[in-house]
């Protein structure tokens, strides 16, 4: 399977922004969708925002207008701007990735980071 490395997550006040970054390694041979979950102490993982192989994004309703999902298919990676952010974004990120890697086969593969804690302190 495809490992996932997630950066950028840390401590910020209400208001403030962190920029997340999740790089896919391995063999890969084409990245489809991408995408960031979060889940809060005691919640149900939820979507974030989710970018298409074709760049077009998604995102869950209360984070609009304030994140945004952006992808750079030639570092396989995938990036969560998070602005103005709330004590209520509080939670373990996730990016999960989605694809074809290669071995001595095309395998398909969908990923998951092991997660970075974002606080928004009040």
């Amino acid at each position: 399977q495809v490992q996932l490395v997630e950066s950028g997550g840390g401590l910020v006040q209400a208001g403030g922004s962190l920029r997340l970054s999740c790089v896919a390694s391995e063999r890969i041979f084409r990245i489809n969708d991408m995408g960031w979950y979060r889940q809060a102490p005691g919640k149900q993982r939820e979507l974030v925002a989710h970018i298409t192989s074709d760049g077009s994004p998604t995102y869950g309703d209360s984070v609009k207008g304030r994140f945004t999902i952006s992808r750079d298919n030639a570092k396989n990676t995938v990036y969560l701007q998070m602005n103005s952010l709330k004590p209520e974004d509080t939670a373990v990120y996730s990016c999960n990735v989605k694809g074809i890697y290669v071995t001595s086969l095309y395998l398909p593969f969908d990923s998951w980071g092991q997660g970075t804690q974002v606080t928004v302190s009040s």
